[in-house]
């Protein structure tokens, strides 16, 4: 009589140790791969590493208080929170307090310097036309920056080649050349200019028709004083440029080129706003060998002026063939063009690291904000409240696995050495994978997360009390170990997958709808919901399947947790038959 349903258990039961191979090669290779990175430890959250905590303040315009309301400030705080996580700085914390106040709080660590500065740049994003640029401070030395440049500005030489350059990111290398054109304001920088310029060279000196009219910061000769007189290696001079200055007015600005060196330029009416960059990304273009760039895609009103401003400045002259981006007052970059970008996109090209190729990026994604705000406290947040509290909470856990651990070895007894064993690969798998996603997505433990972990110390141990009582159920029914372990396990199977999918669901749901520390709770109970369906399948059950094959647990030993006897079973441990009818003969 054919049996393939049992040549299949059979099957089953002699391959356990493939399990047990693939799992505990997975563990290495999270190991390994943990000190190849560097990261041996797990990011730590705010509140068990420290960090600072800013609280800033919004400041409408003069005459329109109404601007500071619920719609402004929630719009503020969603920008905000998408400026630092695009720099990869997680578990940070960004909300509302009162009417007018933002608190933001930056974990220390990766990027949290940058992340700061980028929180207290609130101003808004504008694309102004360049006019005149040189080094500032005579020597040009370098002091650090008050805000988040990071991307190359260009060389003090002013050549083209040397500077970052915007092209068309869909066409290959532009082919116009610039053309010379003077311009009133730089000959008046060259010579010695007097106020009374004419019409015709004002409109020369202009990007666009608005560039003269009414505010005095646009006379080329006041403009010509200040920027005489302008030191941007002085942080005190340096901070009050372009204050009061309008986007329709021009106006002084400073930043740093790629060498360091603090430069200053004069810079027209601003023909793009931040608002009109639709997205903005770094990218690695390995086909040209142009390295790190930042791809701008453009809004449909955004393309047309970026059209029109590039059209104008490819037919000048370095440094008049350059814009400059500017934000809260400094100067992030300061590209050139060669032809008018009309594709409603463009690519920044120059000597990006990957680094400053996401800020500027990340800058031009996030830059504009309803409301200008100013920082009224910095505080940095010490670890020592955490400390104890993590402290506290890895007690309780300890205890509570310690009780885990005295109950399996009391009531399961030898089964508790295999219950024990898949705990410490869980514990492994969660510890490297928790390392690894640190620098991989920016995840930082928090003391919510590390209740998630001790929260799924009882979900592990339920999916092993699960099984394990099923497999003493076959027993009781009079099965042998090995077939009760194989006939159990479909049973088992069924009711972990629902428990644990269950758990994962109410995890998720937690995810979504929450925010701050809470996503992290929730996000250590799904990851170690969906780590313990793969500890039971790849570790307890093929561990369970080769310990039956031992004498000590396939006999029933006392202190096997298989003990029939004890479990109410009578040997023989086989179900015996029932005895067939007798077949009544015809004679009968």
């Amino acid at each position: 009589m054919a049996t393939p349903k049992k040549g299949r258990n059979a099957s089953a039961q002699s391959k356990p140790g493939r399990s047990l191979a693939l799992i505990l090669i997975a563990i290495a290779a999270l190991t390994g791969g943990m000190f190849a990175s560097g990261h041996t430890t797990p990011r730590l959250g705010i509140d068990l590493a420290g960090g600072t905590s800013i609280t800033l303040e919004a400041v409408p315009e003069a005459g329109n208080e109404a601007a500071i309301n619920k719609t402004n400030m929630d719009t503020a705080v969603s920008i905000m929170e998408r400026r630092v996580n695009g720099l990869g700085v997680q578990e940070a914390e960004v909300q509302t307090q009162g009417r007018d106040n933002i608190i933001v709080n930056i974990p220390k660590g990766t990027n949290s310097e940058q992340a700061r500065k980028q929180v207290g740049t609130t101003a808004k994003l504008y694309f102004r036309p360049v006019l005149a640029t040189e080094v500032s401070g005579g020597n040009g030395t370098a002091s650090p920056s008050p805000s988040p440049t990071g991307s190359p500005s260009g060389e003090p030489s002013g050549k083209a080649s040397d500077k970052p350059e915007a092209t068309d990111k869909n066409s290959a290398s532009p082919s116009a050349s610039p053309t010379t054109q003077g311009r009133a304001v730089t000959d008046a920088l060259k010579a010695d200019a007097t106020p009374s310029a004419s019409a015709s060279d004002k409109a020369k000196a202009s990007p666009s028709p608005s560039a003269t009219g009414g505010a005095s910061s646009d006379d080329p000769s006041k403009l010509q004083e200040r920027y005489a007189q302008l030191d941007c290696t002085d942080e005190k001079t340096r901070g009050t440029v372009g204050d009061g200055v309008k986007a329709s007015e021009s106006t002084l600005a400073c930043g740093q080129n790629s060498q360091g060196q603090w430069q200053k330029y004069i810079l027209g009416p601003a023909e793009v706003d931040g608002t009109d960059v639709d997205k903005a990304q770094a990218i690695l273009n390995t086909q040209s060998g142009a390295g790190w760039t930042v791809q701008m895609d453009f809004t449909g009103g955004g393309a047309k002026k970026f059209a029109a401003i590039t059209g104008k400045l490819a037919q000048n002259q370095s440094p008049q063939n350059q814009f400059a981006i500017v934000l809260d007052g400094d100067v992030v970059s300061d590209p050139y063009v060669r032809q008018a970008l009309t594709g409603g996109n463009a690519e920044i090209s120059g000597n990006f690291t990957q680094q400053s190729a996401q800020e500027l990026a990340n800058m031009l994604s996030y830059g504009a904000l309803p409301l200008s705000f100013r920082e009224d406290s910095v505080s940095t947040v010490t670890a020592a409240l955490g400390s104890d509290q993590l402290r506290a909470g890895l007690i309780a856990g300890a205890i509570g696995l310690a009780l885990v651990v005295i109950y399996l070895l009391v009531y399961y007894r030898g089964l508790a050495f295999i219950a024990i064993l898949s705990l410490l690969v869980s514990a492994a798998l969660t510890y490297t994978i928790m390392a690894l996603l640190g620098p991989t997505i920016g995840f930082a433990l928090n003391l919510p997360a590390v209740c998630g972990a001790i929260v799924a110390i009882g979900i592990t141990a339920d999916s092993f009390i699960v099984y394990f009582e099923r497999v003493r159920d076959e027993i009781r029914e009079g099965r042998s170990l090995r077939p009760a372990v194989e006939r159990a396990w479909p049973r088992a199977r069924r009711t972990i997958l629902v428990s644990d999918f269950v758990s994962f669901l109410a995890a998720a749901v937690l995810f979504i709808v929450t925010v701050g520390k809470v996503q992290g709770f929730a996000f250590t109970l799904g990851l170690t919901t969906v780590l313990d369906v793969v500890v039971v399948f790849l570790f307890t059950k093929p561990l369970l399947t080769l310990m039956a094959r031992r004498p000590f647990f396939a006999g029933g030993h006392k202190w096997s947790g298989l003990d029939p006897k004890s479990l109410g079973a009578q040997p023989p441990l086989r179900r015996t038959r029932r005895p067939s009818a007798p077949v009544e003969t015809k004679e009968a």
